[in-house]
């Protein structure tokens, strides 16, 4: 279930009247006029990232893998790669 948020902002009168313009002209309600600037605003942050093809593809691999129990933990991927570095660092006399 979505519940609307309520908000009440302020701004200087000539931005207010420029945004009752481009509402106007774009045929748009109030509502839709912040929540259309705050996606572009939001998206030009944080662009989002089609997958190619490809991409998608592995990405349905990994989750047949992981299905069928074929993982291991972010826990013991770091305990492997710690006893990786270890052998690496230890000097030979």
């Amino acid at each position: 279930m979505r519940t609307t948020k309520i908000m009440t902002i302020s701004m200087p009168p000539e931005i207010a009247e420029q945004l009752e313009s481009y509402r106007k002209k774009n045929n748009f309600t109030k509502s839709e006029l912040v929540r259309h600037a705050l996606r572009g605003l939001f998206y030009s942050q944080f662009p989002v990232y089609k997958p190619t093809k490809t991409e998608i593809r592995a990405i349905e691999a990994g989750r047949r893998q992981i299905a069928k129990g074929n993982f291991i933990t972010l826990e013991q991927l770091h305990a492997k790669l710690e006893r990786k570095n270890f052998k690496k660092s230890r000097k030979t006399i």
